[in-house]
């Protein structure tokens, strides 16, 4: 076999000549070049029998700790922080007594120990013990902790070498499956390949092959080419499954070639077989190469357990023992600790440092040691401490301190740096190459994001469309001079404020690169100098049409230089403020602050450009502004651009009309700034250097400056993005609610937990074995006895790109009460569908087959009388315990069940469930254990007849799994009917099941069944059908996934489905179906537990929600106090910009825009709002929607009236702040105040949910949000004055800002006097002999306006406005209008609010988001197009 033969087609699993060993050791090849070369030339790799391996040195890492010790932050109060305790005076001294000594505390203490090449380590513990700590440690991960301390060596490197050099050699694989989810599978593997294949060696495949060919193994060994070509996906965009997500982590980790890899629970979501061929697959590559293997699993089978060579237990944070994997059983058995019968060794191990899962021999209950430090204390003067010792005396001596050993090691790493990279740089690229792979990358997760882009180009389209129809073919006279300045502000002003949409994206992706950085694939900032070089050609498009649009449409200038002028100023000023956006972004960890610090450089921005408030009307003090805004030198060259080639006629003259008819044009002059008396045109150029402080002679050096600015901002974007790549992070310990003060809150504060919650467990969740063994009984009284549920012939397909794809074939199967159900198959089988199925929970494809209760039809209210424990374990993060339990309880027990029973019954499942000591916890600080316990807890308060559960062992140790598995069986005894997916079950545990149902991929019954005493049934099943014999120690469940052929790779010569059809055990279960069908027949019908769709009253969920959602708010300080930061920060802003505006034409001018930039408030706001929004509709989606908790439109509403008092209380603010500061009267502020403060808040938080509601993320709500937005403010008269919007007139009426500016300006400025300032007299001289009141009184009476000097005989000085209603009537705004505005704009906050309903109606609740169609159009075209990249 050679190289070139070795492709895709030719190594797939299922294969005739398919040989797993000979497959993975070409990945062992991939990883070997220019690491050691092989003993002998490979058979089936010929082309590496022509490799020159004498240039190859050899590089191999071990690692040696000793008196490890981590610390952590600890917390300075471990209670849940609220809008209350943030302002709380007293809590500012703690917080600055916090910040300058925080509180710490030991994560892992006293470590030793050594893993050398060649060895492979598997660390174990509970939850929260310390395993991932110290996987992190030894991965060289040491940023996330406050110290590490002790020695550390990586053969002769320090920490420090490694991580400036060699940074990829020391791989951490984490246990939460974190990836691009628009990028497809193959893709992913093909960049982590890309980014870590070293340079290759001469007479080899080129690294683009080598590349490939790596990519192909991994699919093949993982099982993962039939889901080369599907995205990735996560919560919101489906996907590959939760199996094979966790198979690409494996395989995107393998790409990197590490030499040193720790893989932190890496098994969570596999089954057994998988698992054990992934750890198989780990000891091939650990032997063959000398690699150095660091392991953390949870629920180790046997034989996986056996391939390790040294095992570490880890008893809250210190060391119980470290040594020889095959002598760790006997050394706690000497301790005098016993383990359960076929209890497997890592189970036992895990077990003993469980206060509640281990058994001590009765003869030596006070003789064993107990706490993690008699364990520590224990180990340390035992014999395996001393050879432990002597170990890494040993290694210390051959490797460490040997400086020959450490530069070999670096020249090693060098030999494989590709092209320029730095001789001392981490990175096998060099930068330019990684620009290169990270700007396909972009443009491969944009290809699977199309959405977004096309509602970004659409929006830019019909808005140059829009607006330049509004200013259709502007004339060449005066009254345009003002349209000719708006439409250019307008294409500034959307260009940034459309930008802002796009940082909910970036914060997302951000665990991604610093979890890619940290492996070593690529720098930070060039990832985001990637995107800025991807998006700058798509942005030159964009705005290059939208240019052409707008400007040919609205009339500008039209000559060649200029227009191209135009679109060079436009497109370099969009690429600025991208940057100048996303480098705020860069400069935060959340993005509540930074969208709020988004909004208010927007404001900033945007009111000095010069356009909002010219130069000279400008406060002295701010003017400085100016100098440092980009947007006001973009202006002002558009500006000198457009007006320096205008003489424009004068569209009135003073005085003209009745009575002026034969008038010189001496004694006229033109009522604009910069006309000269006895002119009947206007320079351009002396009209923006009068009426602005602009000059034709700062065209190019504005550009200058401009191109220095986004210079400045893209290196500030890279710089930021290098330094700031984290995110607010979970808190590392339990919090509590206010008020609280439990045992753990002073443990906490002490500094005595360790990694999560897992160190302070409940004090009696876990049953032992002991306990398990007794007789069973019922559990509790309360529990709702069960039903016979039933499936037949169930089939389920669903739409993909070539037609359907059948996940469920023909399942048949039931549940009994009283008997407890597994679900088993290999990662892909169809489990989770299968659950989904069965409880109505599937939204699209084809389901065809029975259910049956009891033997009859399904009631109406099904959903609403069964549980499901999803494996995601969704709830509302801020919520306590016993908070989410009682919500569940109140919205699903029957209404007329007094409320304080059902407090007594959430209780009780408290005390069921194991949550006592956690019951004011906050959810989302909890760890895994107590989620899933919270999550069933959840369900069970609903006194459920079925309960459906996906796996809820997942992610949990063996004792947790144990202790959940047997609250579950304690449910059936008590009558519960209960089926859940369950992976890499022990013996121990699988026994706990009375029933089985295997399936196999392509959702096929493998079998269906008693499990019987000691797994024999089963067992029998299998082996009288061909199957090999099982062991006596062997794991049932292990060996069942076996004999079928589970696993990425393996298969199996029998085909177990047709085995399945043809035995007489399906024949009995086609009789069992039929006898429950029968017997249902003859029973009464399934009585309904309700009589209407849910258990309560749409008011009574309403109330529940509204409690619930405020709470949740009231415990989110950091979005709250940002909202009011930019309420407080915008009006002081606006209001010093305007400060005590003056009563001339540019005075009111400047009130009308203070208003008008006042309504830009929205923007970030809604943008904040939509977020939660989303959140809260997600968890609905997921979990309370398919419970039938309550109905959709109680959820909306209590989400708009739970914004609302916060939204006010902000434009309260916002109005103190700024309506006086601005010099508006204070007698008209009452109504000022009812129409800003009060109902304009209800306007935008509606109008922002109205748009989020038919978007499926935020990042296209805030782009719908936009366009809508820009839409409504170009219509309102202020931009464009009404006179002047020709055919879109009517768009004015129905435009809601036009109500809103017209009330608010009409009623602030209106019925008020004008002065005019020196600049905005018209110069005029009278005719001799005349006056200038004799001259013109006539055309005063007529037109209105004044004069300063009536009795002058030359140069008079007419202003044309004597009142603000003279000024106001240009753009249709009329004072005696202000209460019909304000009764109008409530009619469309009105319109709003129905249009929440609507609209979440028909795009998420009849058929899903309107955007996906759309979504799944556009990627079916793009993906027919050929794949260059």
């Amino acid at each position: 076999m050679s190289c070139s033969a070795t492709t895709e087609s030719t190594i797939a699993p299922g294969d005739a000549d398919y040989d797993f060993a000979v497959s993975l050791q070409d990945v062992v090849d991939k990883c070997v070049i220019h690491r050691r070369p092989p003993a002998a030339p490979l058979p089936h790799l010929s082309c590496h029998a022509r490799i020159d391996w004498s240039d190859v040195k050899r590089r191999e890492l071990g690692v040696v700790f000793d008196n490890l010790r981590v610390v952590g932050l600890g917390t300075s109060a471990a209670q849940q922080p609220t809008m209350g305790s943030i302002l709380n005076p007293v809590n500012w001294l703690s917080g600055i007594q916090h910040i300058r000594h925080p509180a710490t505390r030991d994560i892992v203490n006293g470590f030793e120990g050594v893993v050398k090449p060649g060895e492979m380590l598997l660390v174990l513990g509970r939850p929260g013990a310390g395993c991932s700590t110290l996987l992190r440690t030894l991965a060289n991960q040491r940023a996330d902790f406050h110290a590490v301390l002790g020695d550390v060596h990586y053969d002769s490197l320090t920490p420090l070498d490694i991580w400036s050099h060699c940074r990829g050699d020391v791989q951490y694989c984490p246990e939460d499956d974190v990836h691009f989810p628009t990028l497809t599978v193959e893709q992913t593997l093909a960049f982590a390949a890309l980014t870590r294949t070293p340079n290759a060696p001469r007479e080899s495949m080129s690294r683009e092959k080598n590349v490939q060919v790596m990519t192909d193994v991994l699919k093949s060994v993982f099982g993962l080419r039939h889901v080369k070509d599907t995205l990735v996906g996560d919560a919101s965009i489906r996907g590959v499954s939760g199996g094979e997500k966790k198979r690409v982590s494996i395989s995107e980790t393998l790409a990197t070639r590490g030499l040193l890899t720790c893989w932190d629970n890496s098994t969570r979501g596999l089954d057994s077989s998988t698992a054990l061929e992934f750890v198989r697959a780990l000891r091939r590559i650990t032997d063959q190469t000398r690699l150095t293997t660091v392991v953390s699993i949870y629920q180790a089978g046997e034989p996986l357990y056996e391939l390790f060579d040294k095992v570490c237990v880890i008893y809250e944070g210190r060391m119980a023992y470290f040594g020889p994997a095959n002598r760790a059983r006997q050394y706690f058995v000497d301790m005098r600790y016993t383990p359960a019968h076929r209890q497997t060794t890592a189970d036992f191990l895990v077990a003993v440092t469980d206060p509640n899962g281990r058994t001590p021999r009765p003869d030596s209950m006070l003789s064993v040691p107990r706490s993690a430090a008699e364990f520590a204390e224990y180990f340390r003067h035992s014999e395996f401490a001393a050879l432990n010792r002597a170990d890494m005396a040993a290694y210390r001596t051959a490797c460490v301190g040997k400086p020959e050993r450490a530069r070999a090691y670096l020249d090693s790493v060098r030999a494989e740096h590709v092209g320029t990279t730095s001789s001392g740089s981490p990175y096998l690229l060099s930068i330019p190459a990684q620009v290169k792979t990270l700007m396909v990358r972009r443009v491969q997760i944009m290809r699977g994001n199309m959405t977004a882009v096309f509602i970004e180009l659409a929006s830019f389209i019909i808005l140059a469309l829009i607006v330049g129809t509004i200013y259709l073919r502007m004339r060449m006279n005066t009254s345009t001079f003002f349209s000719r300045a708006s439409v250019i502000f307008f294409a500034y002003v959307w260009s940034g404020l459309s930008t802002m949409a796009e940082i909910p994206t970036l914060f997302a992706q951000r665990a991604i690169i610093l979890r890619q950085y940290k492996a070593s694939m690529y720098h930070p900032f060039v990832e985001a100098l990637s995107l800025t070089l991807v998006d700058i050609p798509i942005t030159l498009a964009t705005m290059m049409l939208f240019s052409v649009i707008l400007y040919f449409l609205s009339g500008l200038q039209e000559s060649a230089g200029q227009f191209f002028i135009f679109m060079l100023f436009v497109c370099l000023m969009t690429i600025t403020l991208k940057a100048f956006f996303r480098t705020i972004t860069a400069a935060f960890t959340d993005p509540a602050p930074a969208t709020a610090a988004a909004g208010i450089f927007m404001l900033f921005l945007v009111l000095y450009t010069g356009y909002p408030i010219p130069l000279p009307s400008m406060i002295r003090a701010l003017r400085w502004i100016t100098y440092i805004n980009p947007l006001k030198y973009g202006f002002e060259a558009l500006m000198v651009n457009e007006f320096s080639t205008i003489e424009a006629e004068c569209e009135e003259l003073v005085p003209s009309g009745l009575g002026y008819e034969n008038i010189a044009l001496a004694h006229q002059g033109c009522a604009v700034v910069g006309s000269t008396p006895g002119s009947a045109t206007v320079s351009g150029t002396a009209y923006v250097e009068l009426a602005y402080g602009f000059a034709y002679r700062h065209l190019w050096p504005n550009f200058g400056i401009l191109c220095m600015f986004c210079i400045i901002f893209i290196v500030s974007l890279v710089f930021l993005t290098e330094i700031n790549t984290g995110t607010s992070e979970e808190s590392s310990v339990v919090l509590y609610k206010q008020g609280t003060a439990p045992e753990d809150i002073r443990r906490a504060s002490s500094g005595d937990d360790v990694e999560k919650a897992g160190t302070y467990e409940a004090k009696s969740p876990s049953p032992t074995v002991s306990e398990m063994k007794k007789p069973r009984e019922p559990y509790v009284d309360g529990v709702v006895k069960g039903n016979v549920f039933s499936w037949h012939s169930l089939c389920y397909s669903v739409p993909v790109a070539t037609g359907y794809r059948q996940l469920l074939d023909n399942v048949s199967g039931y549940v009994a009460p009283g008997k407890l159900t597994a679900l088993m198959g290999e990662s892909g089988a169809g489990k989770t569908t299968l659950l989904n199925v069965l409880s109505s929970r599937v939204a699209q494809g084809a389901v065809s087959g029975d259910r049956f209760m009891n033997g009859q039809n399904l009631p109406l209210d099904f959903q609403a009388q069964t549980g499901y424990c999803q494996q995601m374990d969704t709830h509302v993060a801020s919520a306590t315990v016993r908070e989410a339990l009682l919500f569940s309880a109140k919205l699903r027990q029957p209404q007329s069940v007094p409320l304080a029973e059902k407090e007594a019954y959430v209780e009780k499942c408290l005390q069921m469930c194991g949550l006592e000591a956690y019951a004011d916890a906050i959810v989302g600080t909890l760890g895994v254990e107590q989620r899933k316990r919270t999550t069933v807890g959840v369900e069970l308060v609903a006194k459920p007849s079925l309960i459906f559960l996906d796996e809820p062992t997942s992610g949990l140790d063996s004792q947790s799994a144990w202790a959940i598995v047997s609250f579950l069986r304690k449910l059936a005894d008590s009558g519960q009917s209960i089926v859940c997916t369950i992976h890499q079950p022990s013996a121990e545990l699988f026994q706990v099941f009375d029933k089985l149902l295997l399936l196999r991929k392509g959702g096929q019954t493998v079998y269906f069944g008693d499990l019987g005493p000691q797994s024999s049934t089963v067992i029998n099943y299998f082996e009288r059908n061909g199957a090999r014999p099982c062991e006596n120690t062997e794991n049932p469940a292990e060996f069942m996934l076996d004999v079928v052929g589970a696993g990425a790779t393996a298969t199996s010569e029998i085909d177990w489905s047709d085995a399945w059809k043809q035995s007489r055990e399906a024949m009995e279960l086609q009789n069992e179906l039929d006898m429950i069908y029968a017997q249902g027949r003859s029973l009464p019908p399934v009585k309904e537990a309700f009589q209407t769709e849910f258990a309560t009253s749409w008011w009574y969920q309403l109330t529940t929600l509204f409690q619930r959602d405020a709470r949740s708010l009231w415990r989110d300080p950091t979005y709250l106090i940002a909202k009011m930061a930019v309420n407080i920060l915008c009006a002081l802003i606006i209001g010093f910009t305007y400060f005590k505006s003056k009563n001339t034409v540019q005075g009111t001018q400047n009130q009308l825009f203070s208003i008008y930039i006042s309504t830009f408030l929205a923007a970030p706001l809604v943008e904040q709002l939509q977020v939660p929004f989303l959140d809260m509709r997600s968890i609905y989606e997921i979990r309370e929607r398919h419970s039938r908790m309550y109905r959709w439109s109680a959820l909306i509403t209590s989400q708009l009236l739970v914004e609302i008092p916060w939204n006010i209380l902000g434009s309260t603010l916002f109005f103190v702040c700024w309506y006086w500061t601005a010099g508006f009267p204070t007698h008209r502020a009452g109504y000022t105040y009812l129409l800003f403060g009060i109902i304009y808040p209800l306007y935008y938080t509606s109008f922002g949910q109205a748009t989020a509601a038919m978007a499926s993320n935020a990042e296209i709500a805030a782009l719908i949000f936009n366009a809508l937005f820009a839409i409504m403010i170009v219509f309102d008269g202020v931009l464009q004055p009404f006179r002047e919007l020709g055919k879109w007139t009517w768009m004015n009426r129905v435009s809601p800002s036009t109500y809103f500016v017209e009330g608010f300006l009409g009623q602030a400025v209106g019925r008020s006097e004008i002065k005019c300032s020196s600049v905005e007299f018209v110069k005029i001289n009278p005719p001799s002999g005349e006056t200038c009141m004799q001259y013109l009184s006539q055309y005063i009476t007529l037109n209105g306006g004044y004069l300063s000097n009536p009795n002058a005989t030359n140069m008079c000085e007419y202003c044309q406005y004597r009142t603000t209603d003279e000024f106001l009537k240009g753009r249709n705004i009329y004072y005696s209008n202000h209460w019909k505005n304000l009764i109008i704009f409530l009619g469309f906050t009105v319109f709003n609010v129905v249009a929440i309903y609507v609209l979440t109606y028909f795009c998420r609740v009849r058929s899903g988001s309107l955007t996906e169609g759309l979504r799944r159009l556009v990627l079916a075209r793009w993906r027919k197009l050929p794949n260059r990249l």
